[in-house]
């Protein structure tokens, strides 16, 4: 195709898969695009980064700013949710070109006149733009440009700085170049930052053995709020099938009183539409949704599409299901997990569309009849692609704060894929990195890559699926190590309680499953217990609400020690209004003593200033003035969590 731009726009960043994704921001925070800009001989180039929200009509620009190595860059502040289209244009600056070319000449004593004339042509053009005092001025330059007599003058104004400004403010975008556009989304700030809490609602009752109810849980609301959590999520609350019923520690032969897993949905009493009848009712479920909110705190609804064999949809939409010659339903499975209760959904059935308008009508029943705007998606991965793209984008539609959090613990390109599909956010593998090198590799490659554009993590240390070996009869120190890793290395993190806090870790053996699992059966707990877990998981998840450096997760450096055992990293907001430094002692058993190197580059100041930091947790305050500073940490309390007051 011909195309007599000269410019070329290559490698504009960030953006995914060619722009077929969008990246992910919240409000409030910067987008930094790069591209390289180049053109033949050697001329003056210019550009800019257009951009605007979906709603807008007209365009913002930011001028792009030339780095090295024809690499330029330009950063611009998203400010509302929804959509934004940015996009970068390019072009011949042959103004700045002619004023760069006529200073060279001039310090040549080379006579300009002829080029004082030419300059005449680049300031007509904008002598129509301009007003006041500002026209003024290019009318006396036109004029004396135009004059033999005042050369030494005209001269002078040629090369000037104001009138360099000048150029720049109202350039010629003479056969400008523009790239392809990119989109970003912009979610809500609970989409960066949120602390979440999950508990078995039916282990919720105040009496042993009897099944809990959402009233039981509205009494426990203070005690969530209190430690400082915002997000409250529950396993399905649904009917649960009762064909093929699982029985206590994943039996496949339920005995009488037996109550099954939640996530085997769907009985004679209803689907993914209805609540456990023994749970509450609908007018229940509104009240503690209701009782929450005024405690701060969000109610997140586990969105499993799947069927337990008595689910209504099995015979009302047999071909939803795929039949074997026999004419059973082959059960799910994920080896060597298997699961006898449950129906996997047949997505490659004909009546597709019909399937996917149904299962979208699931979520949108939650958002619009009980406010719902948070969902856990149990094993998105095992359902097509495409179709999370297009559910999360229709609820998005009408219900733009609406989060996603995937549940999958599955390969590396996988879950990006569901990322990029529009998940809000991620399961990580933060379970399974245990060491210094393991923690800071994998942080790494989450902060440094294009995962900080489209994969927000959300790190666990634990889950009713997964009970980590490392967790498996560990001691108070490991307990509190893992929870303060995974809320101050991640803006985002939960815990499954109060299993968690209570150090409860009995396990299958030889299986990263809890024995006696609540996924089977309906515990008993002291939700009254408090001990040093509960005090100091509070004063953490405070410690995340008061400092803006941990509730984000991106921008994160890890400070050099002289132990490997200890672990230091340093955080700071994107206007480094807010600076903490976390040091951990990675060793459950034994105190640690070590020197950690400040990166003193990064935090403006030299050697020898004083900087007074304070501790979080204990509120201890100390002096440090040294390139590497001195820690020591006693397993009782393996962590430090320093605000930085420079």
């Amino acid at each position: 195709m011909l195309n007599q731009k000269r410019v070329i726009i290559e490698n504009v960043i960030p953006q995914l898969n060619k722009g077929n994704f969008f990246i992910k921001k919240v409000p409030g925070e910067t987008i930094q695009v790069g591209a390289d800009l180049l053109a033949d001989g050697h001329d003056i180039l210019a550009g800019v980064v257009k951009y605007k929200h979906e709603k807008e009509r007209r365009w913002s620009e930011v001028p792009l700013k030339l780095v090295e190595n024809d690499y330029w860059t330009a950063g611009f502040r998203v400010e509302k949710q929804g959509y934004y289209t940015y996009f970068v244009e390019a072009w011949i600056d042959y103004a700045l070109t002619w004023q760069y070319g006529i200073e060279r000449k001039i310090n040549d004593n080379q006579n300009v006149r002829s080029e004082l004339l030419e300059g005449v042509s680049y300031l007509e053009p904008i002598l129509k733009k301009t007003k006041g005092d500002l026209r003024n001025y290019v009318k006396t330059l036109i004029a004396l440009f135009s004059e033999e007599q005042q050369y030494q003058q005209a001269v002078k104004e040629a090369v000037s700085e104001e009138l360099k400004g000048l150029l720049k403010a109202y350039p010629e975008r003479f056969l400008a170049n523009t790239s392809d556009p990119l989109t970003v989304y912009v979610d809500r700030l609970k989409a960066r930052f949120s602390t979440w809490y999950e508990f078995f609602p039916r282990s919720a009752s105040a009496q042993p053995g009897q099944h809990g109810t959402f009233k039981d849980c509205e009494r426990l609301l203070p005690r969530i709020a209190d430690m400082g959590f915002d997000v409250l999520y529950f396993p399905p609350v649904h009917p649960i099938g009762e064909v093929n019923r699982k029985g206590k520690n994943n039996s496949t032969h339920a005995e009488e009183g037996d109550v099954g897993s939640p996530w085997g949905i769907g009985s004679e009493k209803g689907g993914h539409k209805s609540l456990h009848p023994e749970l509450g009712d609908e007018k229940d479920f509104k009240s503690l949704i209701s009782k929450a909110q005024e405690h701060g705190i969000e109610i997140a609804m586990d969105f499993a599409l799947q069927c337990a064999p008595d689910h209504p949809y099995v015979k009302e939409h047999p071909e939803w299901f795929k039949w074997r010659p026999d004419g059973t339903v082959q059960y799910a499975e994920n080896p060597p997990k298997k699961y006898q209760d449950i129906l996997p959904i047949y997505f490659e059935t004909p009546d597709w569309k019909n399937l996917w308008k149904e299962l979208l009508s699931i979520a949108m029943y939650w958002v619009e009849e009980f406010g719902i705007r948070i969902f856990r998606v149990d094993n998105p991965h095992t359902k097509p692609f495409p179709f999370w793209g297009w559910l999360i984008s229709e609820v998005k539609k009408k219900y733009p704060d609406v989060l996603f959090l995937s549940e999958a613990f599955t390969k590396p390109k996988v879950m990006h894929q569901l990322a990029k599909q529009g998940f809000t956010q991620s399961y990580t593998y933060f379970t399974w990195r245990n060491n210094k090198f393991e923690l800071q590799e994998y942080l790494t490659e989450l902060t440094r890559t294009d995962q900080r554009h489209f994969f927000r993590p959300n790190f666990w240390p634990n889950t009713p699926d997964i009970n980590p070996y490392g967790l498996q009869g560990a001691n108070e120190a490991m307990f509190l190590q893992r929870y303060f890793l995974a809320a101050t290395l991640s803006s985002n993190t939960g815990v499954y309680g109060p299993v968690y806090e209570q150090m409860v870790s009995d396990a299958i053996p030889g299986k990263e499953e809890y024995l006696d699992s609540e996924k089977y059966q309906i515990r008993h707990w002291n939700w009254e217990l408090e001990n040093k877990l509960t005090s100091v998981m509070r004063k953490i998840n405070w410690a995340r609400r008061a400092n803006p450096s941990l509730q984000q997760t991106n921008n994160i450096h890890f400070c050099e020690t002289d132990d490997d055992m200890l672990m230091a990293y340093y955080k700071f907001d994107d206007l480094k209004e807010n600076e903490t430094i976390m040091v951990v002692n990675l060793d459950p058993y034994y105190s640690k003593q070590g020197w950690v190197k400040l990166p003193l580059d990064m935090l403006g100041i030299h050697e020898g200033h004083q900087m007074q930091v304070k501790d979080q947790i204990t509120g201890s305050t100390y002096v440090w003035d040294k390139h590497w500073c001195y820690v020591e940490l006693h397993p009782s309390l393996p962590f430090h969590l320093f605000e930085l007051n420079k």
